[in-house]
């Protein structure tokens, strides 16, 4: 990229980095209690936290890696668009208004309200903290691959200090402001990341006339593969059953997701929980068309061969389509909001996991519901400084592959160990303790095992280890095996369960998640 101008990317950066950190200060006045450093006080409205939702969703995996999947791969590529799409309305139907009227911090909260706490809470926290990480790792990934390109950095040490700086950036958000400040950071990012690629979209397309088959022609010439990009099979025809696995995990996994589930508990009613989701679903929906213009753009007007062999490979593919439209300006602002795209979703993440260590862990089975606020809050801010160590020594083990890539394996966890749990919670008035911790650890259990012996770990060129092969299972992605299992597990280990539920427990919850009752906060007179 000749032209390219590395102080002013920087310069944007670090704006963006002092104007949010200025706006989490002023957010953190008033976390005082573990409800606002957890929910934000459920001071948010529908329309907010919809907004907060985007930001925390359209991830890197969703500007870099689809961009750049659909550049490459053309229509199979598009297919990670319409499955995280699709998974909000798993979300929307199923999950989102009875987690709101039941819980109060976490995912566990729902979990063990009738079942044995101590079991129930420690393989939560170890599921949510698993899905967190894999997800951590996607973000990291792709804070390297963006800002290498845009410093130039080809080196693996360079990259590797970029992910490091990422790393101490959310930290710091997580630490100062809470569910709150990073809350107001998402809501931002949302605003800015569809604006930007509002513009690109529409520069795009009138480069070619606003003819969006004029534009498909020109990918389709770029393209070594010719018409096949515009045709399904190119990435998953020779194995049909790993794009079903794939899709399972994507349309399954939202609703399973610990980061966004909490999103749920920032509002102060169930109906402000449906309207946020109605909100995130239109925001996500509009973005998701554009990435298809953007990424056959990118195809078309950079050329697949330019986007593979870039600083970054893969996820570059946005950037440099930015770079191509409207320069080093251009490039250096889009490139911003992609920053502050990852900042966001891994401040949510680290947030997450670190609330379901301290709230599950920590106070409600070491203590046993003693500990003060104070200490729960003491020890969920050394959980996050943990956590951001293992993120960003794990994101510069992973920094070479697609982003988009790594979050579909997050997505099979989530949907793997947390989505049975959650419905069978939810819906199954007999589903038993057993059930409950046989179905997450099985889950989780499968899913990573499944994940450690595929191609992506080993056995080919583009594998995490490259020299190694101890790879038999054949798939990409574990979905299509680990989450029936995970429904399996969590029905026999209920139906073989010896002890039985307390029955009063179950009707008082199955009561609370349809209407909310004990849930909404006391009407002020």
């Amino acid at each position: 990229m000749q032209g390219n101008n590395p102080v002013l990317n920087i310069s944007i950066f670090l704006a963006f980095v002092a104007v949010t950190m200025v706006i989490v200060i002023r957010a953190s006045r008033n976390n005082k209690s573990a409800a606002d450093f957890y929910a934000g006080g459920r001071s948010f409205s529908g329309r907010q936290n919809g907004l907060a939702i985007a930001g925390d969703y359209l991830s890197a995996a969703s500007f870099l890696g689809i961009c750049g999947a659909i550049a490459l791969t053309g229509y199979d590529g598009f297919l990670y668009s319409i499955g995280f799409l699709v998974a909000w309305l798993v979300a929307l139907l199923l999950v989102a208004e009875l987690m709101r009227n039941t819980a109060k911090f976490t995912m566990a909260d729902v979990l063990s309200f009738r079942l044995k706490q101590k079991p129930v809470r420690m393989a939560a926290a170890t599921t949510t903290l698993a899905v967190s990480f894999f997800y951590l790792l996607a973000q990291m990934a792709g804070a390297g691959a963006l800002v290498s390109l845009l410093l130039g950095l080809d080196s693996s040490i360079g990259q590797s200090l970029v992910i490091v700086a990422v790393g101490v950036v959310m930290i710091i958000y997580v630490l100062i402001g809470g569910m709150k400040g990073t809350t107001w950071v998402q809501i931002i990012k949302a605003v800015l990341l569809i604006a930007g690629v509002a513009i690109m979209t529409v520069w795009t397309l009138a480069l070619s006339g606003f003819n969006f088959s004029q534009l498909l022609q020109t990918a389709v010439e770029k393209s070594a593969e010719g018409a096949a990009i515009l045709a399904p099979g190119l990435k998953y025809g020779a194995n049909p059953l790993d794009f079903i696995s794939l899709a399972l995990a994507l349309v399954l996994g939202t609703a399973g997701l610990p980061h966004v589930l909490m999103r749920f508990y920032t509002v102060p009613t169930a109906k402000e929980a449906r309207r946020s989701v109605v909100w995130a679903i239109w925001l996500i929906g509009i973005f998701y068309l554009f990435t298809l213009v953007l990424g056959f753009g990118a195809g078309a007007l950079v050329g697949p061969e330019e986007i593979a062999n870039a600083p970054g490979g893969v996820n570059s593919a946005a950037p440099l389509l930015a770079f191509h439209l409207g320069g080093p300006i251009l490039l250096g602002l889009i490139s911003a909001v992609a920053f502050a795209t990852i900042l966001a979703v891994v401040a949510g993440l680290t947030i997450t996991a670190s609330a379901s260590f301290a709230h599950d862990v920590y106070a409600s089975v070491i203590k046993k519901g003693k500990a003060t606020q104070k200490q729960e809050m003491k020890v969920a801010k050394i959980t996050t400084l943990v956590i951001g160590a293992a993120a960003i020594i794990g994101g510069i083990g992973a920094k070479d592959q697609n982003v988009a890539f790594l979050v579909a394996l997050a997505f099979a966890v989530a949907a793997s160990a947390n989505l049975p749990t959650i419905l069978y919670s939810l819906f199954w008035s007999k589903f038993t303790t057993r059930g409950a911790v046989w179905s997450m650890i099985g889950g989780l259990v499968s899913a990573i095992g499944l994940i450690a012996f595929s191609p992506v770990v080993s056995g080919t060129e583009t594998s995490m280890i490259p020299g190694a092969d101890f790879a038999w299972f054949p798939l990409t992605n574990p979905g299509i095996v680990s989450i029936p299992l995970g429904f399996i597990l969590g029905w026999v280990g209920s139906l073989t369960d010896p002890g039985r539920e307390s029955k009063k427990l179950a009707a008082e919850m199955e009561v609370r998640e349809l209407t909310g009752f004990g849930a909404e906060p006391p009407v002020e007179h």
